[in-house]
């Protein structure tokens, strides 16, 4: 294993099974998927006839993403939840090529769960449908879950739901305000997690970039983590690598340990598939 490289595995309820020519096969608890991955540049390690006898949907791209999915077995759910350890998450079919679910970020959940504790404060920013909220609530941890997005956040609630757990804190909200605020107020927090599109938009619309405010991101965490605490970042653009990553993390966090990886995965197929940079402050 390379040194610049972190690993995260599948589970029980999620399978990598092959990856290769722009496209992923997974399955979830019983479905099985195929989604196009644009870093899946290589061959794939099972011919794609044998994919379409394996898989129940197909997602077909029609631009920016969006598209449809194809049925390539009768009577297939739309919607159908999955399991990890005793948390459960609801999948759904979107437009936008996702089920609600990043199955690489078990390795976060897993590592929110060794450092987090039940007296701690635990902010999830770009929250998404709350995997990482979930796993801290459960720890007993008063979890901060802040999205942009109205629709995600009642994803989320379904997902708190589903896994018998409550009163995780919902902040619809721009997640630099939110920090600067949180910061004018004195609050600190023992765990933080960022997981920022490469650009977005806020609450009431407004458009940004990673590359234009990951600085001031960063300048503003690390001014509410409290001194034992920890902070998880990805991030999927291009312009941000790992050099970049690891120049800002040391200005604003110099005090402490600081790894910079990138996040790949397995497929069962014997293939790796690359997810993005993963940072990590404690």
């Amino acid at each position: 294993m390379s040194e610049n490289k972190l690993f995260t595995d599948s589970w029980n309820d999620y399978e990598l099974i092959d990856a290769g020519g722009g496209k992923k096969l997974e399955r979830w608890g019983n479905i099985i998927t195929i989604r196009p991955e644009l870093q899946a540049y290589f061959h794939s390690g099972i011919p794609f006839d044998e994919w379409k006898k394996m898989a129940h949907w197909e997602f077909v791209e029609k631009r920016s993403n969006k598209g449809t999915w194809k049925p390539l077995k009768k009577n297939t759910n739309t919607s159908w939840d999955i399991k990890y350890k005793r948390l459960t998450f609801k999948l759904e079919l979107t437009n936008y090529k996702h089920l609600g679910l990043f199955p690489e970020q078990k390795t976060n959940w897993d590592f929110i769960e060794e450092h987090l504790s039940s007296d701690d404060k635990f902010l999830n920013l770009f929250a998404y449908t709350g995997a990482s909220s979930c796993v801290g609530r459960h720890i007993g941890a008063d979890t901060y879950h802040l999205d942009s997005v109205k629709s995600v956040i009642s994803w989320a609630k379904e997902n708190m739901e589903r896994s018998r757990l409550m009163n995780i804190r919902w902040v619809h909200e721009d997640a630099l305000k939110f920090v600067n605020r949180e910061h004018k107020r004195g609050n600190i927090y023992q765990g933080i997690q960022l997981d920022p599109p490469a650009w977005g938009l806020g609450a009431k619309g407004e458009k940004w970039k990673l590359e234009d405010k990951i600085d001031e991101m960063l300048a503003a965490t690390s001014a509410i983590l409290s001194e034992k605490g920890f902070l998880i970042m990805n991030t999927y653009s291009p312009t941000v690598d790992q050099e970049v990553l690891k120049e800002l993390l040391s200005i604003y966090f110099s005090n402490r340990t600081i790894t910079v990886k990138g996040l790949h995965m397995k497929t069962t197929s014997g293939k790796h598939l690359y997810f993005g940079e993963l940072a990590r402050v404690s």
